[in-house]
């Protein structure tokens, strides 16, 4: 007699990944494996001089090389949140009497608008892993923060909120979801 195979017939995305809770940094899986990182701030390191250059890419090198466990190098898109922005450039040029200086904060305000109607990104940049045992996720962080660092690099913890955007990238083209429900652009 062959077992039948339960077949998920939910509608929801969500209910279909592994995914048990994001806390602390890190995506717990089902399987008590929690999914976590370092998001790494990038740095153009073509207007520097060649022997910068050449050290950054040497140091990473470095730290690549010492890093002795599967990890996944993830680039993601965040969308630009400058709602803030443009309110703080709106009750300025509602203040500023001087013309000039109303012709340039209009300019930025049509800026801002530009980069709202054209879905303007942010790329962020994430090394991630995973792993069940806490010390161990907490010596890896600190070890990866001090060898990027070394390697000219600044870098912190990943929080929920990157690990949210992320998984929206990948399980909805980048569009931000609510819980049980997929967005649709």
């Amino acid at each position: 007699m062959q077992m039948a195979q339960k077949i998920n017939q939910s509608k929801f995305t969500e209910d279909n990944v592994p995914v048990r809770n994001i806390i602390n940094g890190m995506i717990v899986l089902d399987n008590d494996f929690k999914v976590t990182g370092i998001k790494i701030q990038p740095r153009n390191i073509f207007i520097t001089d060649p022997y910068t250059q050449n050290a950054i890419i040497d140091n990473l090198k470095i730290v690549y090389n010492t890093i002795n466990y599967e990890f996944w190098l993830v680039v993601a898109d965040r969308p630009v949140d400058i709602q803030v922005y443009i309110s703080e450039l709106q009750m300025q040029f509602n203040k500023e009497q001087n013309p000039a200086r109303r012709k340039i904060i209009l300019e930025d305000l049509n800026k801002c608008d530009y980069f709202i109607n054209n879905d303007i990104v942010d790329t962020e940049y994430y090394l991630l892993f995973k792993e069940k045992n806490t010390d161990e996720i907490n010596k890896r962080i600190r070890n990866l923060i001090t060898h990027f660092a070394n390697a000219g690099l600044t870098t912190t913890q990943t929080s929920n909120e990157d690990l949210r955007i992320i998984l929206d990238n990948f399980l909805n083209g980048g569009v931000q979801t609510t819980f049980g429900t997929v967005g649709v652009k």
